[in-house]
């Protein structure tokens, strides 16, 4: 009978990553290839020590046996040995039959794994889907780590807001690397005309303007208009005359001009100063009604709603929404690029504070933590609840791809060596319970 020796591992194809090979960069490679041959030798090392001991009891056994004759307390030795053959040998099959057929013959129920490797894995997955991805499991782990805290904690730290700021950052610059200028531009401009060009302006002009009028809010305006109007008439004595005698006839003597002329200031300028200081004046009480007719009209007027429309059209046509549509973006990026360029910047200082402070208030608000963490449990639980299927299935799929004799490595190379541990104790159980089975029939029968 000829037991095999080695690993029954091939160069190249151990590790976790399946026929496409391991997942990783070359340190992750190296990693996994240097744990895989420290797997190997041990896994060798335990099979030829499970031999040993099966050679050894072989060796025994024949010098007993033909011995015992003369050394009548051989025989005892004789059953320790036969039983330990057998038990090493009964265990060395169990063992090899999970990994391949024992010395190739295809005896019925061996090679477990190679045979039954597409089985294995979906019950593997549904293990893992049934006991690991539950949202009770996944909640009570994370309510147990209580990230919202370890979060503010290094949140709050020396390094934890600067850390976050490159991280934003850089994420920032290589997100405008890849957007295309024109692409966002006619985003911007689709976004114009769908939310601004495309409603009506009048109607939600006119409640705006409604809503203003009806606070008073124009009274301030309205102010101002008669001030620099009676700033204006102030200043301009001659210019009210001046225009009164140009518009007179031409028989009526310039003295009587300038008397008219005078008398038309005087009482322009004190109507002007009636109005800015009465603030019920009628002048103010019509400007009032007519501001909010105007609102009204806006609202309810179809031909008032289409004037508006008209100048809408007027000043934003398409060249001048394609024209803010580009110094929009134009604005945004250049601002932004600048802003995470530069470390003191008000806006990554303002930003580093912000964060600084969330996870300081992390730290020493339970309240916040409290939600924080139950926001994370929710979400996770979520997408357990949603995915859990689709990430079991990754155990399935990777399984199925793998090919029998490979899957039968793999696993070999992780538990063999635990395993070697089972021909060891069959070979020592043996032993004693053949020495134990012979004592007592010995004891009988004579």
């Amino acid at each position: 009978m000829q037991v095999n020796t080695e690993a029954s591992i091939r160069p190249g194809r151990t590790g976790g990553a399946g026929p496409g090979g391991q997942p990783g960069g070359p340190a992750a490679r190296q990693s996994a290839a240097s744990s895989d041959a420290e797997k190997a030798a041990a896994l060798r090392r335990m099979k030829l020590l499970a031999l040993a001991l099966l050679i050894g009891m072989a060796i025994i056994f024949v010098v007993a046996f033909a011995l015992q004759k003369q050394y009548p307390w051989l025989q005892y030795v004789r059953a320790a040995a036969e039983g330990g053959m057998v038990g090493a040998l009964a265990d060395w099959f169990a063992v090899t039959a999970l990994f391949k057929y024992p010395m190739g013959i295809k005896i019925p129920h061996t090679a477990i794994i190679p045979r039954r490797k597409d089985q294995i894995g979906a019950s593997l997955g549904e293990f893992v889907e049934t006991n690991f991805l539950s949202e009770q499991v996944v909640q009570e782990k994370l309510a147990s780590m209580d990230i919202a805290r370890k979060a503010g904690a290094w949140l709050s730290g020396p390094h934890g807001a600067d850390r976050v700021a490159r991280e934003g950052a850089a994420f920032i610059r290589g997100a405008f690397k890849v957007l295309n200028d024109d692409d966002v531009q006619a985003v911007i401009e689709s976004m114009v005309r769908k939310h601004l060009l495309a409603p009506p302006w009048g109607p939600p002009v006119g409640r705006l303007a409604e809503r203003i009028f009806a606070d008073g809010h124009h009274h301030t305006l309205v102010d101002l208009l008669v001030d620099r109007t009676v700033d204006w008439v102030r200043d301009n004595h001659e210019t009210v005359a001046r225009l009164v005698s140009d518009r007179s006839p031409q028989w009526v003597p310039q003295f009587v001009d300038g008397l008219v002329g005078d008398k038309v200031y005087v009482e322009i300028l004190k109507f002007a100063r009636a109005v800015q200081t009465d603030p019920q004046h009628q002048v103010r009480q019509q400007i009032d009604k007519y501001l909010t007719d105007l609102a009204q009209d806006l609202q309810h007027d179809p031909v008032m709603i289409a004037r508006a429309e008209g100048i809408k059209a007027q000043v934003l046509g398409d060249p001048e929404v394609r024209e803010l549509a580009s110094r929009t973006w134009g604005t945004i990026k250049t601002a932004l690029l600048t802003a995470v360029d530069d470390p003191h910047s008000e806006l990554t200082i303002k930003f580093k504070a912000a964060v600084h402070d969330f996870g300081t208030r992390l730290v020493v608000d339970p309240e916040l933590a409290g939600k924080v963490n139950a926001w994370i449990g929710d979400a996770a639980a979520y997408l357990v609840k949603t995915y859990r299927s689709d990430i079991a299935g990754v155990i399935t799929d990777t399984v199925s791809r793998w090919d029998a004799e490979e899957t039968s490595q793999k696993i070999e190379l992780q538990v063999g060596k635990d395993l070697q541990f089972i021909r060891i104790n069959g070979t020592v159980v043996g032993a004693l319970a053949g020495l134990a089975i012979f004592a007592v029939a010995h004891l009988l029968f004579g």
